[in-house]
C-alpha cells in the first residue's frame, strides 16, 4: 500500500506518542529530556485523540503504522474543561502536582498540565479551535504536512468552525515557514514568552491538497 492520510485509530495511539516526543524539541528528539517520555505526549498529543478523536488524522506510512499527525479541538474552551475534569483526573496516577515555583524540567511540564486554562488566551477568543501536527523527520518535507493540514481543515470547517489557532516555539523557523506557506498569520498576544501564535481560516481553497 501507498503512504496516505487517514483518520486516526485507537492502534495508532502508541505511534502518537512516539512522534509527539520525537518532535518536542522545537521539532527535534526530546527523549530523555523527561523521567518518562510519555510527558509530552500527555500534555499534547493523547488528550485530543482520547476526548475528541474525531478530529485526528495520521499520516499512514502504507504499512499501518502512523508516522505523522494533525489533532486539535473545535472548541478550545470546551477541551479546556473536559482537560481538567476528564484527562486529569484519567492520568492523576502518573502526573503529581509540581514542586511550586518548578524545580525540574518534569515540574515544569507538570505545571502546565495541571493548568489547562493556560490555553484560554484572550487574543485568540476569535480563533476558537487549535491544532497540533508533526510528522517523523522522515516524511518532512514532502507535502504531507500540507496533506494532513487540508483534511484538518476541512474537518473543522464541516463542522461550522469559522477559524483556528496553533501555538508554535518561535525558535522553530522551520516550522514557521510552514505555517507562512499554509496562509496563517501571526497573531500578537501579551506575554507570549517562549510562543508564536498563528492563524487561519478553515476554508480550504479547492484543488489546496
Amino acid at each position: 500500500m501507498e503512504p496516505a492520510v487517514r483518520s486516526y485509530a485507537p492502534g495508532d495511539l502508541d505511534a502518537v506518542y512516539d512522534i509527539c516526543v520525537r518532535t518536542a524539541d522545537a521539532g527535534g528528539d526530546a527523549r530523555g529530556h523527561y523521567s518518562s517520555d510519555l510527558l509530552v505526549g500527555d500534555l499534547f498529543a493523547a488528550p485530543y485523540v482520547t476526548l475528541e478523536p474525531e478530529h485526528a488524522y495520521v499520516l499512514d506510512d502504507g504499512a499501518g503504522r502512523a508516522v505523522g499527525y494533525v489533532l486539535g479541538t473545535t472548541d478550545t474552551a470546551r477541551f479546556v474543561c473536559r482537560y481538567r475534569n476528564e484527562w486529569i483526573p484519567r492520568t492523576a496516577a502518573r502526573h503529581p502536582l509540581p514542586a511550586d515555583p518548578p524545580v525540574t524540567p518534569d515540574d515544569v511540564m507538570l505545571a502546565l498540565h495541571h493548568h489547562p486554562e493556560r490555553m484560554l488566551v484572550p487574543e485568540l477568543a476569535g480563533h476558537p479551535a487549535h491544532l497540533h501536527i508533526d510528522l517523523l523527520p522522515q516524511w518532512q518535507g514532502r507535502g504531507w504536512g500540507r496533506r494532513l493540514m487540508v483534511r484538518f481543515l476541512a474537518g473543522l470547517h464541516a463542522a461550522g468552525v469559522p477559524s483556528v489557532h496553533l501555538g508554535m516555539q518561535t525558535s522553530n523557523v522551520t516550522a514557521r515557514r510552514f505555517y507562512d506557506r499554509l496562509g496563517f498569520t501571526e497573531v500578537p498576544v501579551a506575554d507570549a514568552g517562549p510562543l508564536t501564535y498563528l492563524a487561519r481560516s478553515t476554508a480550504v481553497p479547492d484543488g489546496a491538497a
